[in-house]
């Protein structure tokens, strides 16, 4: 009787590690909104944070051990009500990267202050975009047949296909709809 609960034991344990590892982390991504929610500046977060890390702890078990078990075997997040975004998708999907884009852009985090947006023409689209250092850079999309030319300071930066665009724009929607804080 012994050997067959440490078998059933073992197979369970392993079950849950094997599928429940990758997943969206419904519950703490739950717990993080709530703290995010809670108070608006970075220390009274800090604050919070330290205060709710057991229920961090509880609710990234959670989702470890449960939630993310149950997402992996139904295709479906109990709590985020969306499918498996990580492990079901191609790793290229994951890191790629525009190979239109200079490197230069690739590295250096943006603080930007504010983006005001113009419509100079029917096929250009102007965003001037304003730093906390005072700088500014006027970004623009020209429209060129089935692609989008994007241009830094009027340097080319960057061409994007009209359906990758349609695409982008439709993903972030859905993100707004299932969660509106996104």
């Amino acid at each position: 009787m012994k050997s067959k609960l440490l078998a059933v034991t073992i197979a369970a344990v392993l079950t849950t590690q094997l599928t429940a590892c990758m997943g969206q982390m419904g519950l703490s991504q739950m717990v993080t909104k709530g703290n995010l929610s809670a108070v608006d500046n970075r220390y009274g977060r800090a604050g919070l944070f330290i205060l709710l890390s057991p229920i961090y702890g509880i609710a990234a078990t959670g989702d470890l051990f449960i939630v993310n078990t149950i997402e992996f075997w139904t295709g479906k997040n109990p709590i985020t009500d969306k499918s498996p975004a990580v492990v079901d998708m191609p790793v290229d999907a994951i890191f790629k990267l525009n190979p239109h884009v200079s490197d230069e852009l690739k590295s250096a985090p943006v603080k930007l202050t504010q983006a005001q947006i113009t419509y100079p023409d029917e096929q250009t689209v102007a965003m001037t975009l304003a730093y906390e250092d005072g700088s500014t850079q006027l970004l623009a999309g020209r429209k060129s047949g089935d692609d989008v030319d994007f241009f830094l300071d009027n340097i080319f930066i960057t061409r994007v296909s009209n359906q990758e665009l349609v695409a982008y724009s439709e993903s972030r929607l859905l993100d707004a709809e299932v969660n509106p804080a996104a």
